[in-house]
């Protein structure tokens, strides 16, 4: 997904190596949303459990992307 600029980190499109640290914005670009993310807290190991992820990150938006067939009937009428 970095690779494709998909993942943006504080408005900056990132590597798959890109560090982050707490207070940083992520915005993931997906085909048909737009997610933006803020970093809370960083694991204190590699691995997290499903139930304490949430407490690493907030999500501050999530936006639906039109995709160009819509946008293009929407324009049209």
């Amino acid at each position: 997904m970095c690779e494709a600029g998909g993942v943006l980190v504080n408005d900056h499109e990132a590597k798959p190596a890109k560090e982050i640290r707490p207070g940083d914005r992520i915005t993931l670009l997906f085909a048909s949303k737009i997610i933006g993310l803020e970093v809370l807290a960083l694991p204190a190991q590699k691995t997290v459990q499903k139930a304490n992820a949430a407490e690493l990150y907030r999500i501050r938006a999530e936006t639906r992307r039109e995709d160009d067939e819509q946008s293009w009937i929407k324009n049209r009428a």
